[in-house]
């Protein structure tokens, strides 16, 4: 048996490294193809001008009744035709039943608004919704709760384009029609919500 000289390696032990370390990053991939989450790339790109401000928990008393007022602004830089743009809501990831065909509060009354009760705001009240201007939804109480996250998108109406798409986390705030709405360290009378 001939001895080995220093430099040089054993190529046998190496081999099967190397294919170990290719088997373990290979089942490694094919795992992550069949338990990586779907992402929706058109939502990740989207913009968010168009957002959820606050939700509303309580009535107009304070009283927690789970009232699922969404407050929403449009902090954008261009002004919209409101009645061309429809919004779909999301609870925890899963889309909520109601119906919101257009943004317009006069056009609002004649469409088919199931699970939304009320829509109004400087937003909606004429055929734009202007740059700092804010939509109020009433929707059906116990439609959100304190803890869910809320997503809307907010698409074209004649082409189903995405335009717009924002996530919120409700959280519990109580008022009166006296009182301060206190959000993320910022003070609002009630009458600057609508």
């Amino acid at each position: 048996m001939a001895s080995l000289a220093p430099d040089q390696g054993d190529s046998h032990t190496l081999a099967i490294l190397f294919l170990v370390i290719i088997t373990i990053l290979l089942a490694a991939l094919i795992a992550l193809f069949f338990t990586m989450p779907s992402f929706d790339i058109a939502a990740l790109m989207t913009p968010a001008f168009l957002q959820i401000l606050q939700v509303l928990h309580t009535d107009e008393n304070g009283h927690l009744n789970y009232d699922s007022r969404v407050i929403l602004v449009h902090n954008g830089t261009d002004s919209l035709n409101n009645d061309d743009i429809r919004a779909e809501f999301y609870r925890n990831g899963t889309k909520i039943s109601a119906v919101l065909e257009t943004m317009n509060g006069n056009r609002f009354i004649s469409t088919r608004h199931f699970g939304v009760q009320t829509l109004g705001g400087s937003g909606s009240r004429g055929p734009t919704w202007e740059p700092g201007e804010k939509i109020s939804i009433d929707f059906s109480d116990r439609t959100f709760h304190p803890g869910d996250r809320i997503r809307v998108d907010f698409f074209l109406t004649e082409s189903g384009e995405l335009v717009s798409s924002h996530t919120f986390i409700a959280y519990l705030f109580h008022y009166t029609s006296r009182e301060l709405v206190f959000r993320r360290g910022v003070h609002a009378s009630q009458d600057m919500l609508y």
